[in-house]
């Protein structure tokens, strides 16, 4: 929804009404380029999710036991966490079709020689660099889409991007997990890095050229981080999000322990959570068109019922399929919040929505510790489900926060 504050809106191409849009692109056009922006989405996603599904056979590759090739994992999200403002800041000037063939461009670099890498050291620098343009990637991807519709459908354009990356949880993970194990894990990672070439190509071919941005500045996408909203709104997401990650790092071994199933299950497991994930970027992205931020708040109640649902679905196969997609659909929060950054940045919108990613992998830091922590102190598997509950919960609460203030500064409609 609009914001009612004009203060919330100077980037003109975002906030202005349609009609005054003059980037506003024919429906044809706007489909071809949110599918180059998607494929990005798609190829970053399987290299995340994926890395997670093929830990065990680069572990064995590398001569490292699994825990320890686990911060191979760690480090890809130390990339995305550190290398998103940086990138954000030191491009605000360029024109952003160019800067995402440029981020593109790394990614398949990063990715490249994570298939190459010698030993354990070397990939360990190779997941952090490929990380390093991940929330860069997403951030301007997501500003290009809602610059090319009305304001109306500003969030579903921006869920199309994240859709990719949805996609890569049901398709894409399993066709890279099913590659790992029959050509080697080496080839999850080159085939990640022809997927960002494609994406090269695509918005080359089809990404609007929006001209150098002369009256930005590293200075003033900094300005980002004065603001209040700002900071509640990345709250939100490093702590409300945690509750997703605290299940998903711990549902393979809870299903095989407590739910009694083979590895042969998994994927199918796996693809309802992805499926989840898929349908609550599709109905956030509607809900956040009409009710703006109140969307978020309604899902983080919803994260956090679905969440207290796992322990008691765990021993039952059936039930555990109902309520992880229901878990999953907790995703959708991510584009309601890149959204509502966009609204609340003012001229700091490349770094504010950039940073977006680098608060959504905090929380996939927050949540697998936590849940590790509940489990290793005896509570026993299920208990990531509580501890998802709490950090959902915990989102809310900073949630009100930010709803409270931005009454204030008529900011809480947008």
């Amino acid at each position: 929804m609009a914001p009612t504050d004009a203060a919330a809106c100077i980037d003109e191409r975002i906030c202005a009404p349609p009609s005054a849009m003059e980037t506003v692109a024919a429906p044809g056009k706007v489909a071809l380029v949110l599918l180059a922006l998607a494929m990005g989405g798609f190829a970053i996603g399987v290299t995340e999710f994926a890395a997670m599904s093929v830990l065990p056979d680069f572990a064995a590759g590398l001569g490292v036991d699994e825990p320890t090739a686990g911060h191979v994992i760690s480090a890809y999200a130390a990339g995305v966490v550190v290398g998103a403002p940086i990138l954000a800041v030191l491009g605000a000037r360029a024109p952003r079709w160019l800067l995402l063939i440029g981020f593109m461009a790394l990614f398949a670099v990063g990715n490249a020689l994570s298939a190459l890498a010698p030993n354990y050291e070397w990939m360990l620098a190779f997941r952090f660099l490929s990380g390093i343009p991940h929330g860069a990637y997403f951030g301007v991807a997501a500003l290009v889409a809602a610059s090319l519709v009305p304001l109306r459908l500003r969030t579903r354009a921006v869920s199309t991007i994240l859709l990719g990356l949805t996609v890569a949880t049901v398709i894409g993970v399993p066709v890279a997990t099913a590659v790992s194990h029959s050509f080697g894990w080496r080839w999850t990672f080159a085939i990640v890095s022809v997927l960002a070439v494609v994406t090269m190509a695509l918005v080359a071919l089809f990404a609007p050229r929006d001209p150098a941005h002369a009256d930005a500045s590293p200075l003033r996408e900094l300005g980002a981080l004065k603001r209040g909203q700002v900071w509640l709104t990345l709250g939100v997401g490093a702590i409300g999000f945690g509750g997703m990650f605290a299940v998903y790092a711990y549902l393979a071994s809870t299903l095989t322990a407590v739910t009694g199933v083979g590895a042969e299950v998994l994927p199918w497991v796996f693809a309802m959570f992805g499926l989840g994930m898929m349908g609550g970027n599709l109905l956030g992205a509607w809900a956040a068109d009409r009710y703006g931020m109140k969307a978020a708040g309604g899902l983080l109640l919803w994260s956090a019922a679905a969440l207290a649902l796992y322990p008691f679905a765990a021993p039952h196969l059936w039930a555990m399929l109902i309520v992880v997609f229901l878990i999953g659909g907790g995703g959708g929060l991510g584009s309601i919040l890149q959204t509502r950054l966009m609204d609340v940045a003012g001229d700091a919108q490349t770094l504010a929505a950039a940073l977006n990613h680098s608060a959504f992998n905090t929380a996939n830091a927050i949540g697998p510790l936590l849940g590790g922590m509940a489990i290793a102190a005896g509570w026993g598997w299920t208990s990531t489900g509580w501890v998802g509950v709490a950090l959902s919960l915990g989102g809310f609460a900073v949630w009100i926060v930010a709803w409270l203030t931005g009454r204030k500064t008529g900011q809480s409609h947008a």
